[in-house]
């Protein structure tokens, strides 16, 4: 269930769907009255860094360059054992907090013992916190914050403090955050061994995504989305379609046929009727072992009803999908 009932993520209210308003084509008419609204942004400054531990089986605060981020410790810590790391990515206009209480990751942390990040965006000039994170999606005011440094930033500095697994770092994100964790995996390919995104898409243009290494995806996207659609750009914005993002992150993993459809469909979403997701995989001649994956939620939203499957589902898959490094 959606904490509360709901779940924030205001793509669907981002300027650029009004009409004659594209995300790359502002007008300063159009433009002024969110320019006028407080400017309650956060700097991306290079403070120092508050390394203190936070105990295990405790969720306590890092800071961060003057951006504070939330970890979760398993009370099973143990520092002479190296353990994964995950990270959570909010959407546009959530946060680190609500996010987790949507997508409870917390108690996988627990069970599985690995460590947990959940850090937050900037605020923009509107007030609702976002990322930098592709040409698609979603600096709407272009400020000047460098959200990919800050997340290698904030995987280097757990890693400074906790025996953390180098072959066994994963970022989740959803929407904006999904688009921010393929920006990660496009820049930081030697830190990151795999990704998942829920409607969340990757750069328009394919040129910026270069990584040197294998990174393995998985792409979960609901076929009745109307704020990313499944089948890419509508009439006001530019981002591949999820099959499209699939294609591309076989290509760059290298990645062949056939695909593995063996798997059965799987129950995430409480509001479709049956095991609504059909899986479809790749494995074969991908380099290092890495896999990519697609997930289709068939009639499944933008923010789907989450099912008690789907955080296992996810770290099961970010668990196999590890590349060797």
């Amino acid at each position: 269930m959606r904490p509360g009932g709901t779940f924030r993520d205001g793509m669907s209210q981002l300027p650029w769907q009004d009409e004659g308003v594209r995300h790359n084509r502002w007008s300063a008419a159009a433009l002024l009255p969110w320019l006028l609204l407080p400017v309650l942004a956060a700097c991306d400054s290079a403070s120092g860094v508050d390394q203190a531990a936070v105990e295990p089986g405790t969720t306590g605060t890092v800071d961060l360059d003057d951006r504070p981020f939330r970890l979760h410790v398993p009370a099973s810590y143990d520092p002479a054992t190296a353990v994964p790391l995950v990270v959570l990515l909010h959407g546009y206009s959530s946060d680190a907090e609500e996010s987790e209480s949507y997508f409870q990751f917390t108690a996988e942390s627990d069970r599985r013992g690995f460590l947990y990040a959940m850090p937050d965006g900037t605020t923009d000039l509107a007030g609702d916190r976002f990322w930098n994170a592709t040409d698609a999606c979603c600096n709407i005011y272009r400020a000047e914050v460098d959200d990919s440094g800050y997340l290698r930033r904030l995987i280097e500095t757990v890693m400074s403090s906790y025996q953390v697994d180098p072959a066994r770092i994963y970022l989740f994100g959803h929407s904006n955050g999904g688009f921010m964790a393929y920006r990660v995996a496009c820049e930081h390919s030697e830190l990151v061994a795999a990704v998942a995104s829920l409607a969340g898409m990757p750069h328009q243009d394919r040129s910026l995504c270069q990584p040197e290494h294998p990174v393995s995806v998985l792409h979960i996207h609901g076929t009745a989305d109307d704020v990313i659609p499944y089948q890419g750009a509508d009439n006001w914005r530019e981002f591949p379609s999820a099959e499209e993002t699939v294609a591309r992150w076989r290509d760059l993993n290298g990645c062949g046929e056939p695909a593995d459809t063996s798997a059965a469909p799987l129950d995430l979403d409480s509001e479709v009727p049956g095991a609504e997701t059909t899986v479809v995989a790749y494995r074969d001649g991908c380099r290092d072992g890495s896999q990519v994956a697609l997930w289709t939620i068939q009639d499944g939203d933008h923010v789907p009803g989450l099912t008690p499957a789907f955080a296992p589902a996810v770290v099961d898959f970010l668990y196999a999908a590890a590349p060797a490094r």
